[in-house]
C-alpha cells in the first residue's frame, strides 16, 4: 500500500533537448527529493526532511525564516517572486539560520550582516543588494510581529547604482534587433515597447485580451487593470498573427506553445546577442516605452494609463533614471517654448 505524503511539491521543467522532467521536493522551497513516489529512498527522504523541518529552531534566525514563509506576506506573493525570494533565503540560512536572535540588539552584528553583503558583492553587487533587501524585508516584517526587538538590515543603503540612462532602446538598437529578429519574437518587441508591460504579463497574454482595437489585462505586480489602445505597427502585427494563431497566448515558441519564462529569456537573449545589441534587457523596453511616450509629448497620466505605473512612478522614472540626460527630451521642450513664443508674440 502506498502512503500519501503530504505537501509535495511537484515542478515540471523542460530540458534543453525540449522534453520535460518532473522532479519532487518535500514541500515549496524545500529540498529536492530522490526518485518518485513510493520509492523507498524517496520516502526516507522525505521522512528525513519533514523530520528537520519541525525542529523549529527557537532563538535562532532559521525560526523567523521558517515563520516568514509559512505566512500570508509570502504565500500571497507572485510565484515568480516566491521563487526569487526562496532562493535568497537559502543563501541567508546558510550564512545566518544557526544566528542567534538574542545577539541581535548588539552593535556589532549589523557589521557582521553588511560584511557579508560585501562578499557577496564581490561577484555582483546588484545581486548582493537583492539579497540584502531579501533579508531586510524578513526581519522587518520579524520586528513588526514582534518576533525580534531590533532590525539591524534596515537602512543599509545600495552598493548598485544603475546607469538606467543608458538603459534604453535606441533606433540603431531595434533596427539591429529587427533585421534578425524572428517573427514570434518581434512581436514580443512591439508589445513592450508600446504597452510597457513586463516579460511576465505580457507572455501570459491570451489572444480573448485583444479585440482588435485594445488590449485588456490585470497585472500579476499590483494587480492594476490597465486598457491599452493598439495602434500603428503594433496593431498590424498583432492582426496578422491573429490570423495564423495556433496558440491560446499571443506570444509563443516556434512550435506554437505557451512559453515558459525561462525558455523566452533564453531565446530572447540568443537574439538580442546575434545583433549585437549590448547592455539592454527586455525588462528595459519598459522604460523604453516611458521615455518614447514622453519624447512624443505625452503627459505623465497618459504614461500612466499605458504602463499601469502610478503618476508618482512615472515622474519618479523619468526624473531619476532616463531623461535627466536625454538631450532629445531638451530638444522637445526647446521646440515646444518656440512654437508657443512665435504664438504668442505681436508683430511690430
Amino acid at each position: 500500500m502506498r502512503v500519501q505524503l503530504k505537501g509535495i511539491n511537484r515542478v515540471k521543467k523542460r530540458l534543453a533537448d525540449g522534453s520535460f522532467a518532473t522532479y519532487y521536493y518535500a514541500w515549496k522551497g524545500g529540498p529536492r527529493l530522490p526518485g518518485k513516489p513510493g520509492d523507498s529512498d524517496f520516502v526516507a527522504a522525505f521522512n528525513a526532511a519533514d523530520a528537520e523541518k519541525v525542529k523549529e529552531p527557537s532563538g535562532t534566525l532559521q525560526a523567523v525564516l521558517n515563520a516568514y514563509q509559512a505566512s500570508p506576506k509570502f504565500t500571497d506573493l507572485a510565484p515568480r517572486t516566491r521563487k526569487d525570494y526562496v532562493r535568497q533565503i537559502r543563501q541567508i540560512e546558510a550564512e545566518f539560520g544557526d544566528f542567534p536572535l538574542a545577539a541581535l540588539p548588539d552593535r556589532r552584528t549589523r557589521s557582521e550582516f553588511l560584511a557579508w553583503r560585501d562578499k557577496l558583492a564581490l561577484k555582483s553587487r546588484r545581486q548582493a543588494d537583492y539579497t540584502f533587501s531579501t533579508f531586510a524585508a524578513i526581519m522587518a516584517w520579524a520586528t513588526d510581529r514582534g518576533l525580534i526587538v531590533s532590525n539591524p538590515c534596515e537602512r543599509p543603503g545600495k552598493l548598485y547604482r544603475s546607469a538606467r540612462a543608458e538603459s534604453i532602446w535606441l533606433a540603431d538598437d531595434e533596427a539591429a534587433f529587427k533585421a534578425v529578429a524572428p517573427p514570434h519574437l518581434w512581436l514580443a518587441f512591439l508589445l513592450a515597447v508600446w504597452t510597457g508591460q513586463r516579460q511576465g504579463d505580457l507572455l501570459r497574454l491570451t489572444w480573448t485580451a485583444y479585440d482588435g482595437s485594445s488590449i485588456r489585462l490585470k497585472q500579476s505586480k499590483g494587480g492594476r487593470r490597465v486598457n491599452i489602445p493598439a495602434g500603428g505597427e503594433l496593431k498590424a502585427a498583432l492582426d496578422a498573427a491573429a490570423k495564423a494563431k495556433k496558440a491560446v497566448t499571443i506570444l509563443t515558441t516556434t512550435n506554437d506553445t505557451p512559453w515558459t519564462s525561462d525558455g523566452f529569456r533564453t531565446s530572447w537573449g540568443k537574439i538580442v546577442a546575434k545583433a549585437k545589441v549590448i547592455g539592454l534587457t527586455f525588462h528595459d523596453l519598459r522604460g523604453t516605452a516611458v521615455t518614447r511616450f514622453a519624447l512624443g509629448g505625452c503627459s505623465e497620466a497618459e504614461i500612466a494609463t499605458f504602463t499601469g505605473h502610478s503618476l508618482k512612478d512615472v515622474r519618479a522614472i523619468l526624473d531619476a533614471h532616463y531623461l535627466s540626460r536625454d538631450s532629445r527630451m531638451a530638444e522637445s521642450a526647446l521646440k515646444k517654448r518656440e512654437a508657443h513664443e512665435a504664438g504668442t508674440k505681436v508683430p511690430n
